[in-house]
């Protein structure tokens, strides 16, 4: 397999809502330093994939809004990877629309999918995976996801049940998917995380362009048509024009229900390397460095007294001073400050929009 043909997809259109007043409509939590690190999330995703594939072999796929920011902060790669969609149609639509345009361009392409909002801390065992994957995805017709070992019963992340028993004669590592499952209850996802065939579903997919795309003819034979249709047009001046025109035909639909689901040939291949989807601020207290008090902090100019198991996301000149608080969220965005406890952090959404007061 020729390291010339990896191609890699960063899903980036999110609006990141659960992440306010941090992440907002206008910059989501992709185009944020969110870890303090110096490097976006967007950034962090791009760098981790170095030395898989060539930066002119990156495609970032965006909302319209976004394309400024995408440019400013990867300008490694060239504009025309830079996909915008007019509209929010989920992950179907976006990987088919990314799917036919690299196939205009290679069609023999191996390409991984991932979105841009989610860390991982093992960044050579990550590198070492998807080079594997790629590798298996050139040679055989197999759609691969990537599953995470669960650290712990979550019930915010769909799951992938394996077939363990044998895995595939070409490597070891990589095993037949029996079935995905939905954001389990709490008793589910405690028998799933007792049972060593489930795995977190990392939303990250490998596979070759013509085995997706074959898929998509397959399987959303209305969605495929939509794309190749369009062949003529790819790479030119007027791709985005017809893209506007059709993509908001296209069904709102997860590549998941879309295809994952219904292909024979998938396949899982089970991974440790630190992985977390960024979801929520509690997601992110569980990935900083912690003081003795459980507390993760997020910016220089912090004082804490009698506080425990807070997170602190203050990245402004303000100095903080924060008694008394325990599991507590704080976060601070140009005019904007949150204080809520960790435990209502599903109702960020809602306070961000100023409901219910």
């Amino acid at each position: 397999m020729a390291y010339s043909n990896n191609h890699l997809v960063i899903m980036a259109g999110g609006v990141g809502s659960r992440f306010w007043p941090m992440s907002t409509a206008e910059k989501p939590k992709q185009f944020i330093d969110v870890l303090g690190v110096g490097r976006t999330l967007l950034q962090l995703t791009y760098d981790r994939f170095k030395g898989l594939c060539n930066p002119e072999n990156v495609w970032v796929v965006t909302s319209s809004n976004y394309k400024d920011l995408v440019k400013e902060q990867l300008s490694e790669i060239p504009d025309g990877n830079i996909l915008c969609e007019p509209c929010r149609r989920n992950t179907a639509p976006c990987i088919a629309y990314v799917s036919w345009r690299i196939k205009a361009t290679d069609r023999n392409a191996n390409i991984v999918v991932s979105p841009s909002d989610h860390i991982v801390t093992d960044v050579g065992e990550f590198r070492r995976v998807v080079s594997q994957c790629l590798k298996f995805a050139g040679e055989t017709d197999a759609i691969i996801t990537l599953g995470m070992k669960p650290t712990r019963p979550e019930t915010g992340y769909g799951y992938i049940q394996a077939d363990l028993s044998s895995s595939s004669p070409r490597n070891k590592e990589i095993f037949r998917v029996d079935a995905f499952k939905e954001k389990p209850d709490l008793e589910t996802a405690q028998k799933y995380v007792k049972n060593k065939s489930y795995f977190w579903n990392a939303g990250i997919f490998i596979w070759s362009v013509n085995t997706i795309v074959n898929a998509f003819r397959i399987y959303q034979p209305a969605l495929s048509k939509v794309f190749e249709n369009m062949s003529s047009v790819y790479g030119t001046p007027n791709e985005q024009e017809e893209i506007d025109k059709r993509f908001p035909e296209c069904e709102n639909i997860s590549v998941d229900y879309a295809i994952l689901e219904k292909a024979e040939e998938i396949f899982v291949c089970p991974a440790d390397f630190g992985w977390s989807d960024l979801g929520t601020w509690g997601s992110l207290l569980v990935q900083t460095k912690k003081d003795l008090y459980g507390n993760g902090v997020i910016g220089d100019n912090v004082l804490l007294y009698d506080t425990h198991n807070c997170i602190v996301h203050t990245l402004g000149k303000k100095k903080v001073v924060i008694q008394g608080l325990d599991n507590f969220i704080v976060a601070e965005k140009d005019d904007k400050l949150l204080i809520c406890k960790l435990s209502e952090e599903q109702r960020i959404k809602q306070f961000s929009e100023g409901n219910d007061r």
